[in-house]
């Protein structure tokens, strides 16, 4: 098939690279988040979103297929932990057999260390469609205080 008068394409001898910086950054990046990172993409860990208030901070977890007697969590002054057991139907006979398998199972961990210390006794917890919420109210320690300052 002949080319068109009007099927040029302009060539960028620089289009294909890198930008310095993005490849120094993701340099750093796979440096320092370490092996945990490559378990959530293979499908070994839990997902977590955890973001911060003045108060408190929310730990959110997904965690589907997984019952809540097979769930547990602890904490400690500044880390919270949670385990879960994911249990899969064997698939015998008239089944058939598996041509792939990536769901996980068997127990998973995650922990997270958190900035300032938390209060343990005061978390709660709500799991909701394979959801895990937790809030974890920070210790009154660990709350800005507001100061009063004095004029002489």
């Amino acid at each position: 098939m002949a080319r068109e008068p009007n099927d040029l394409t302009v060539w960028e001898p620089f289009g294909g690279m890198t930008p310095l910086r993005e490849a120094f950054n993701r340099l750093l990046e796979d440096s320092f988040i370490g092996p945990g990172r490559f378990d959530v993409v293979m499908g070994r860990s839990l997902p977590l979103d955890v973001y911060e208030t003045d108060s408190a901070y929310t730990v959110e977890a997904s965690l589907p297929g997984v019952t809540p007697d097979n769930l547990n969590v602890s904490a400690t002054d500044d880390t919270i932990t949670i385990r879960a057991t994911m249990k899969r139907e064997a698939h015998e006979g008239d089944k058939g057999t598996y041509l792939r398998r990536e769901r996980h199972e068997g127990e998973l961990i995650r922990s997270v260390t958190l900035t300032t210390s938390i209060d343990p006794a005061k978390i709660t917890a709500k799991f909701e469609h394979g959801v895990l919420k937790l809030t974890a109210p920070k210790s009154e320690a660990a709350k800005p205080r507001q100061i009063e300052v004095q004029v002489q």
